[in-house]
């Protein structure tokens, strides 16, 4: 039996999506997806994020912060949540990246995906494929929350995930917009949706009695701890408040959903990572204190201890108690294991100016600081500390930021960033890559004072191994040869003239596009 497909007429205006093109990628680029998403109803959110995570909007498109896509930051949070499902729109390719970094991080549960096409972005059918996702996963015997997360191209469509149900069947929904063009780094892509979460639960709160923790409510005031850390921190952090008659309280973001009750029903907070902006905001709604800086180092730990005890006005002797009891192991840590050599630090996990600290302290000739994230009310005090030890510090620090610093500095040892890392190798210089090697050992009390100097003292001493390295494998080719070549067979040729003239058409390409714009 055949089939007669019917022809339909082109309409005299061709439908499109919000975004430029065939509205599938993200190849729009930044500033056309920040448009296309402001002319379909994101303009408020947009102009909350750039409030929260401000940059320079001068900034070139070499101009901007190392991270992976922010929105692992939000995923990352769900994923490492108790009874809490996460559900991504997006597209494919970027999901297919997000899952496979989620899950190479180890996260141990699926991630939902709502696919989409062109026409189902322009008639609304995602909004409804999602809304009905929702609905079916909303089963309050396996959750106490469902998370939807926008990625850049249905954030840039306008789908308004903050029109879905707030709560189906007991199961509380949580719709946030993650797009790469308006959160800078997966680190504050955290605060997104930790702030959210925050916000939900304090109108919880207020509305009546909510579920107390899964450990009961602490007999002592407690500290919450706003920013993800090595997990023996919140321990050292406890031992330390214990003479003050504090204990440490739910870490932000939290782990199961009541623990965010805990959260808020604290004495004060402690802004151990100082970016989490929409957080503290909820924290400063609800009446409490907050405190930046951490307990690294002596000095820092002094300082801190103090503002803690201050903010929740206890007494001055036992605050010199607490002082007393761990300022001197610190100190006897600081001296037992020094660090002896140049440094220079950047990293985009937000906890760069307190490892920094760390370092000064352990006795490094820390040169530079470079961190993705900003600068804050709540890290002034780590800048302050940190120049007058004569530390360059960048904030929103580039990738070439970054890697001139280690050219200028020539550092023993280098810590950073995967291609940081990697150029600094190139060198024959010594690397330590931030996220795995360093931010996963303790930082806080007399515990983090010692946990540095091992490693950075064992990269330091590898120097002649890379020197030696460097003397057999010779002149293997680098940059235009890269790789090991048979000269019967010939080597790659560098061509100056070509690359002048490719990037001449490059250049002249890109002034008609943008003639072509103020058409």
């Amino acid at each position: 039996m055949s089939t007669t497909i019917p022809i339909i007429p082109m309409p005299a205006a061709p439908i499109k999506t919000a975004l430029e093109g065939d509205g599938m990628g993200c190849h729009s680029g930044g500033e056309a997806m920040l448009a296309a998403a402001k002319s379909a109803g994101k303009s408020e959110v947009l102009a909350q994020y750039a409030q929260d995570y401000p940059k320079n909007d001068k900034a070139g498109p070499h101009d901007q912060p190392q991270s992976m896509c922010p929105a692992f930051g939000s995923l990352r949070v769900g994923l490492r949540m108790r009874r809490t499902a996460t559900i991504l729109s997006g597209s494919a390719c970027c999901v297919y990246g997000l899952t496979f970094t989620s899950h190479f991080y180890g996260a141990k549960r699926s991630v939902g995906y709502v696919p989409f096409n062109s026409e189902s972005l322009v008639t609304g059918k995602l909004f409804e494929d999602i809304r009905e996702a929702v609905y079916k996963q909303a089963d309050p015997a396996n959750y106490d929350a469902i998370v939807i997360i926008n990625l850049c191209v249905p954030t840039a469509s306008g789908v308004p995930l903050q029109i879905l149900p707030k709560e189906i069947n007991g199961v509380r929904i949580i719709g946030i917009d993650v797009p790469g063009f308006g959160v800078p780094t997966h680190a504050e892509a955290k605060d997104v949706l930790a702030g959210a979460m925050l916000k939900y639960a304090r109108s919880e709160v207020l509305a009546g009695p909510v579920q107390a923790p899964r450990a009961g409510r602490s007999e002592k005031p407690t500290i919450t701890l706003l920013g993800e850390m090595f997990p023996a921190d919140p321990v050292i952090i406890g031992m330390m408040l214990e003479p003050m008659g504090l204990a440490a309280g739910p870490v932000v973001p939290t782990r199961e959903w009541r623990e965010l009750y805990a959260a808020l029903d604290c004495a004060a907070v402690a802004a151990i990572h100082p970016f989490y902006t929409a957080s503290i905001r909820e924290f400063d709604a609800a009446g409490r204190t907050v405190v930046g800086s951490a307990p690294v180092g002596h000095d820092g730990t002094e300082a801190w201890l103090q503002a803690i005890g201050n903010a929740t006005n206890i007494a001055q002797d036992k605050i010199d108690a607490a002082k007393n009891k761990f300022l001197p192991a610190i100190r006897g840590a600081l001296a037992k294991t020094p660090i002896k050599g140049r440094v220079t630090l950047s990293g985009y996990e937000g906890s760069e100016l307190l490892v920094g600290r760390l370092l000064v302290e352990s006795g490094a000739d820390l040169r530079y600081v470079g961190s993705a994230c900003p600068r804050t009310a709540w890290n002034e005090a780590d800048v302050q500390w940190l120049e007058s030890k004569g530390v360059q510090v960048q904030f929103r620090a580039s990738l070439e930021q970054d890697l001139a610093a280690v050219h200028e500095f020539k550092p023993d040892v280098a810590i950073g960033t995967t291609p940081v890392v990697q150029a600094a190798k190139e060198l024959s210089i010594p690397s330590l890559y931030f996220t795995n090697l360093i931010s996963a050992r303790p930082l806080m009390g007399p515990a983090g004072a010692g946990s540095l100097a091992t490693v950075i003292n064992a990269a330091i001493g590898n120097k002649t191994r890379f020197d030696q390295m460097k003397d057999f494998f010779g002149a293997v080719g680098t940059g235009h040869a890269t790789g090991v070549w048979e000269s019967a067979n010939g080597v790659p040729q560098d061509h100056p003239h070509f690359k002048a003239e490719q990037r001449r058409q490059a250049e002249k390409a890109a002034k008609k596009r943008k003639a072509e714009e103020t058409i």
